[in-house]
């Protein structure tokens, strides 16, 4: 089963996330690792715990989970496998960060694209694919059955959503997608955001304001 590794990086704090099983594969998603420390951190981990990177997945292009892309593929020799709808997405950043004040080392691009549903794999884990569109273009969430845990991205925050006044967002398919995709899934299926502490689908139905 998948244990979840949570690293917060980066000055917007964003929640990098490392997820792993029994075999020792490992999958980074939305590395958002900025200076040397939070690189070291992510690094150290996976070394301290023998685990072997074998997929890097962004659930969407911002600049706060991409940070570490080109970091990961240099280390691992990973691309980066998102949504290609977050492809403008990922090429805005360069143009962007130094109006931001951060240092951008532009990620590689992927050798494949993923679709909006369907399966990835690594070690005995399975993840299956939720396109939630509406905070940026073509987000994707990862939800893994077996552990019952969504990779939520920016899509639903502990009784908040994510914003939607950047390019490509929108608010009411922001609200649709959660309710129609991200509510279908068990209440008790706990959710690891981009930004801030982990939840779950119930105390979201029940409590966010925004839904």
């Amino acid at each position: 089963m998948a244990n979840v590794k949570c690293f917060v990086n980066n000055p917007y704090q964003e929640n990098t996330y490392l997820l792993f099983d029994e075999t020792g594969e490992c999958a980074i998603i939305d590395p958002g690792m900025y200076n040397a420390a939070e690189q070291n951190a992510v690094t150290g981990f996976i070394k301290d715990n023998s685990l072997k990177p074998v997929l890097l997945l962004n659930t969407h292009c911002h600049i706060d989970h991409v940070l570490g892309n080109k970091f990961v593929f240099d280390q691992y020799g990973l691309k980066p496998q998102f949504h290609q709808g977050e492809t403008d997405v990922l090429a805005a950043v360069v143009a962007y960060a130094p109006a931001m004040g951060l240092r951008y080392e532009p990620s590689p691009l992927p050798d494949e694209y993923l679709p909006e549903t369907g399966t990835i794999k690594f070690g005995n884990t399975i993840l299956q694919l939720i396109f939630a569109p509406g905070h940026s273009p073509a987000h994707l969430c990862y939800y893994d059955t077996t552990a019952n845990l969504l990779i939520g991205g920016d899509v639903l925050f502990r009784n908040s959503i994510g914003r939607t006044d950047l390019p490509g967002g929108d608010f009411s398919t922001l609200v649709k997608n959660i309710e129609e995709k991200l509510f279908a899934l068990p209440d008790d299926c706990t959710v690891y955001p981009g930004h801030g502490p982990q939840t779950t689908i119930g105390f979201e139905k029940q409590t966010n304001p925004y839904l």
